[in-house]
C-alpha cells in the first residue's frame, strides 16, 4: 500500500491546457475514482500518474517520493505503477495463468501469487484458458489480476468496465472492489458514469476544463454538490425558481426549508436544488400537496422515472420506488410533495453537467 499526492500539476498540448493546477491524495489503500466528460483532463491526469507523460509544472510523490516533475521524473517501468486499460490488452498466446503471472519474479511464481489473484477476481479454474475463449468480462478480470499480481504501489484502472453491457459492468466492479479491497490496493479510478463512481470509490474527485473543483465521499458530491455543475453531472437534478425567506424557499412545489445557501443573501431570487426521489406522489387531498400531470414515464422494473409539469407550467422529474404498484401512466394527474430539504444557488450559475449519451443516471447505488 502507498500513498499517492499530486500537487499543482498543469499539463498542456500546445495551446490545449489538458490541466490546469489538479491538487489530489490518495490515501494508501483506498479507490479514489476521477469522475468527469471527455475533455476534462482525467485521462491525462492517469498519464501522468503512470508516466507516460511528463507535467509541465507541479508534481507528484509516491510513498513520498518524487516520481513527477518536470526534468526530473521517474520512467514508468520504474514506478511500479500498474494500469488496467479500457480493454484487456491481453497476450493472445499465453494462457490466463501466464499472463497474469508474466511480470512476477521466480520466487512469487513458486509462492502461487498467480493462482492467489485468479481466486480473488472470481476466475478459479480457468487458467488454462486462452483469451479468445474468455467472455469480455472474464479478460478484464484477468486484467485486474495481472496488474495485482505484483502487489504494486498503486493500481490505475483506465475506464475498465467500458466496453461491457450494464448488467455485466455493474456485477464486475462490485467484484474489482471486492479485489481490490482484499488485495490491500491503492487505487485510482477514471470513469465518466457518475454510478460507477459513486458505488466503487470511497472518494470522489469531479474534473471539469482540467481542474478538481470539489471532492470528497461519494454522499457529499450528491447530497452538497459545490456548484450547479457538479449537482446536474453525479446524478439528476430538479431546479426549482424560488424566492428566498432566511431558512425556506416559496417554491412551485411548495415551501422548502433549505439545508444550505451558496454565495446569496438571506432573501430574494434562487434557484433551489431537489433530487428526483426527493419528489414524492401522494393521495389527493393530502396536505400541501401539489397537482400534477404526467408527460413521461420511464418504467425500469425496479424503478421509474416520471415527467411532471405542474399547473404553472413548471417541469420536474420524480423517481418512484414501489414496485408494488404501477407507475402513474402519461396524462395521469397526481399529487406531490417534496420530501427532505433542499440547497439553493443563485439564480445565474452554470447549471449543465455533461453525460454520456444513451446512459441513464442512477443516483447513489
Amino acid at each position: 500500500m502507498a500513498e499517492l499526492r499530486i500537487a499543482d500539476v498543469h499539463k498542456a498540448y500546445g495551446r490545449v491546457r489538458a490541466l490546469s493546477g489538479v491538487h489530489l491524495t490518495v490515501r494508501s489503500g483506498a479507490l479514489v475514482a476521477v469522475l468527469g466528460p471527455s475533455g476534462s483532463g482525467k485521462t491525462t491526469l492517469l498519464r501522468c500518474i503512470a508516466g507516460f507523460e511528463p507535467p509541465d509544472v507541479g508534481e507528484i510523490r509516491l510513498e513520498g517520493r518524487r516520481i513527477a516533475a518536470p526534468g526530473a521524473s521517474v520512467p514508468p517501468e520504474r514506478r511500479r505503477i500498474a494500469v488496467v486499460p479500457q480493454e484487456g490488452a491481453l497476450f493472445p498466446h499465453l494462457s490466463v495463468l501466464d499472463n497474469i503471472a508474466y511480470g512476477l519474479d521466480r520466487a512469487a511464481r513458486r509462492a502461487g501469487r498467480a493462482t492467489a489473484v485468479l481466486e480473488l477476481v472470481g476466475l478459479a479454474g480457468l487458467q488454462d484458458r486462452m483469451p479468445h475463449h474468455l467472455s469480455g468480462g472474464q479478460q478484464q478480470r484477468v486484467a485486474v489480476a495481472r496488474a495485482l499480481a505484483p502487489r504494486p504501489p498503486v493500481v490505475l484502472l483506465d475506464e475498465p468496465f467500458n466496453a461491457l453491457d450494464a448488467a455485466l459492468r455493474a456485477e464486475l466492479r462490485r467484484d474489482v472492489w471486492q479485489a481490490l479491497r482484499a488485495d490491500g490496493a491503492t487505487a485510482v479510478l477514471v470513469t465518466h458514469d457518475q454510478a460507477e463512481a459513486l458505488s466503487m470509490a470511497e472518494e470522489v474527485a469531479v474534473m471539469r476544463d482540467g481542474r478538481i473543483v470539489q471532492s470528497g465521499p461519494p454522499e457529499l458530491l450528491y447530497g452538497s454538490p459545490a456548484d450547479p455543475w457538479v449537482a446536474g453531472f453525479v446524478g439528476e437534478a430538479v431546479w426549482l425558481p424560488a424566492v428566498l425567506d432566511r431558512d425556506r424557499a416559496d417554491t412551485p412545489l411548495g415551501t422548502i426549508r433549505l439545508t444550505a445557501l451558496e454565495g446569496s443573501a438571506p432573501t430574494g431570487t434562487v434557484r433551489v436544488l431537489l433530487r428526483p426521489e426527493q419528489i414524492t406522489l401522494v393521495p389527493p387531498g393530502a396536505p400541501n400537496a401539489v397537482a400534477a400531470t404526467v408527460v413521461r414515464r420511464d418504467f425500469y422494473g425496479h424503478d421509474a422515472m416520471l415527467a411532471l409539469r405542474l399547473d404553472d407550467g413548471t417541469r420536474v422529474a420524480a423517481r418512484i420506488f414501489d414496485p408494488a404498484s404501477a407507475p402513474p401512466a402519461v396524462g395521469d394527474e397526481v399529487c406531490l410533495h417534496v420530501r427532505g430539504t433542499a440547497r439553493a444557488f443563485p439564480p445565474g450559475e452554470r447549471a449543465s453537467g455533461r453525460r454520456p449519451r444513451g446512459r441513464r443516471p442512477s443516483g447513489p447505488a
